[in-house]
This record gives C-alpha cells, sequence and structure tokens, in this order.
C-alpha cells in the first residue's frame, strides 16, 4: 500500500502528520513572499519539514486509511508498519525514498535522515488555485509625464472654449451698462461685478475639468494587472474572534472512559483541559488547551514539549 498518498491528503488539513515508527511530516504557513530582484510573486504556502523523532501513533494516518479503504482501524496500522519497514530498508542500503507530491527522504553519511521537500506542492488550502506571477515594472516618471501633458492640452481648450462663452455674455453685460445711462458711478460697478462673476464660472469650471481629468488618466495603465477579488464573510469573522480554534492535542483515545481518564488527569496537573467529542474516525480527542491565535498555542506546545509532553502537537480547526 503506497500511504504517501493519504499523508499528502491529510497535509491540507492538518499540521502535523505522523507515520507511526518513522517520524512526522510538519508544516508551517509561509506569507505572501515578493523577490524584488526579478520582480515575481509568491502566494502564502505550507512550509514542509520532517521530524524523525515523532513516531508515537496518534492514530490520524490509520483512521484516515481505515476510513478510505474501508477496512479496519488494526489492518490499516499493520499496512502502515509493513511499508515503515520497507522504507526503512531501502534507506540502510543506501538508497532513497521519493514520496509523490511529498518530497525524498535519505540517510547522510551519520545514518540520520535528510528530508528533501517538493516545493512544487502548496498544501494551504486557502491558496489554492494561486501561483507565481511576474509583474511588468511600471516606470512611475513616464507615467507622470504623460498626465501632465495631458493636463496642460486640456485646460488650454477648455479655458478658450470658456473664454469665447463668457466674452458674449460679457457684450450682452456691457450694452446693459450703456442703457443705464452715461452714470458711470451705477454702470461700472455692475460691470465689473459680472465680470468676476464670469470670471470665478471659467476658473470653476476649469478646475473641475483638469480633476476629472487627471482622475480617468491615473486608471488608464497600458497592460494593467488582473484584479484579484478577496471576499471576506463578515460572519465567518465574527466567529473565528469569539472561537478558539487552534488545540495542542494530548492524545485521541477508542475508549470514552479512558479519554475521561486523561481529561481528569491534565484538570488536576493544572491545564485548561478540553474533551471534545466523538470525531468521524471514532476517536475521542483530549486536549491541553485551546488558544485563539497560532503564536499563543506556539507558546505553551514548546512549554508542554519541555516539561510534559515531547510529541504534543497543534491541530488546527477547520473554521
Amino acid at each position: 500500500m503506497k500511504i504517501e498518498t493519504y499523508i499528502a491528503q491529510l497535509l491540507y488539513r492538518y499540521q502535523c502528520v505522523t507515520v507511526p515508527g518513522f517520524g512526522a511530516f510538519l508544516t508551517e504557513i509561509q506569507s505572501a513572499q515578493l523577490n524584488e530582484s526579478t520582480n515575481s510573486f509568491f502566494p502564502p504556502k505550507k512550509m514542509l519539514s520532517f521530524n524523525s523523532h515523532l513516531k508515537n501513533n496518534d492514530g490520524l494516518l490509520a483512521n484516515h486509511i481505515a476510513h478510505s479503504e474501508k477496512t479496519s482501524y488494526g489492518f490499516a496500522v499493520s499496512a502502515i508498519a509493513f511499508e515503515v519497514l520497507s522504507w526503512k530498508k531501502t534507506l540502510e542500503e543506501g538508497g532513497s525514498i521519493s514520496l509523490k507530491n511529498i518530497g525524498e527522504i535519505r540517510f547522510n553519511s551519520e545514518k540520520n535522515i535528510i528530508f528533501t521537500p517538493n516545493d512544487q506542492t502548496n498544501y494551504l488550502a486557502t491558496s489554492f488555485g494561486l501561483s507565481p506571477f511576474v509583474s511588468p515594472i511600471v516606470k512611475k516618471e513616464i507615467f507622470e509625464k504623460k498626465i501632465e501633458k495631458i493636463t496642460e492640452k486640456e485646460t488650454v481648450a477648455l479655458y478658450e472654449d470658456e473664454e469665447k462663452s463668457s466674452n458674449s455674455l460679457l457684450k450682452y453685460a456691457a450694452f446693459f451698462v450703456l442703457g443705464l445711462g452715461i452714470t458711470g458711478s451705477i454702470g461700472y460697478p455692475l460691470y465689473q461685478n459680472q465680470i468676476d462673476s464670469k470670471t470665478l464660472i471659467v476658473e470653476s469650471a476649469v478646475q473641475k475639468k483638469v480633476q476629472n481629468k487627471i482622475q480617468e488618466a491615473t486608471f488608464f495603465i497600458q497592460n494593467p494587472l488582473p484584479a484579484v477579488t478577496l471576499s471576506v464573510d463578515s460572519a465567518k469573522v465574527e466567529m473565528a474572534e469569539k472561537v478558539m480554534p487552534y488545540h495542542i492535542m494530548a492524545g485521541a483515545y477508542r475508549s470514552e472512559q479512558n479519554a475521561r481518564k486523561a481529561y481528569n488527569q491534565l484538570i488536576k496537573d493544572g491545564y485548561q483541559a478540553r474533551m471534545l467529542g466523538e470525531n468521524k474516525h471514532g476517536l475521542f480527542p483530549v486536549l491541553y488547551g485551546s488558544y485563539a491565535t497560532m503564536a499563543e498555542a506556539e507558546k505553551a506546545q514548546k512549554e508542554i514539549q519541555k516539561g510534559e509532553n515531547p510529541d504534543a502537537w497543534i491541530l488546527i480547526e477547520n473554521l
């Protein structure tokens, strides 16, 4: 049985997948990256590593195989043990193990396991469909000069149009003033007010047209990058703020009674332990505690690994 297929399936959902008697494959989320020298962008991904010291059977892999193959848990455990035996024999003979979509495992000169992950596979489900891309370089100086030229042309043309229309209005105003009589004390103020009013109209119209053209020019970019729309479900955000999806696993038990004993012991030891209900694999998970952020969970995990359980690992619950 090729168990690497089932390991790969679990890596999309869990941070740690243990192969009993051999070691554990661990994932760590890496944020989006930018390579400035090549102007390349890389989406967020799960970085894959291997720890040969985590060998205890937590039941995760065996239960997944049993469910997928529609067989018993005991048969799945035996199948894993047989595959591990084959792996170890290959390594001892100086060969290497190539696990599809996961990576390659071999011994170094000191008989220590060396793991080379497969960088082509991204196990971060939220990045599904995203791939690296190279962005064309946008020369800011050239773009700004084009905007300036467009602005100057539009300003001159608009001013000429407005000046023509205002001149015709001023002519009527001049006739009107002359009709009032020769008295300059009345005619001149009216004439001056008319000029000031039309000047303000022209200036405001010019400014408005210039602003519109600048806004239009700002968004007309040659070869624009494709837009990426990210939708955020506000209900999920509220739920994520209230729940604590990061759990430190103490163990998973077939018997609810045994799970209850383990839970009570953790409470006596001072942990804010939790006992979850039966999962789809027929197991009762027992937790050292649950946390709202990954940073809090990792800090607590390190303390537990130092003093209580070196095999404690973090389960990330899907929201």
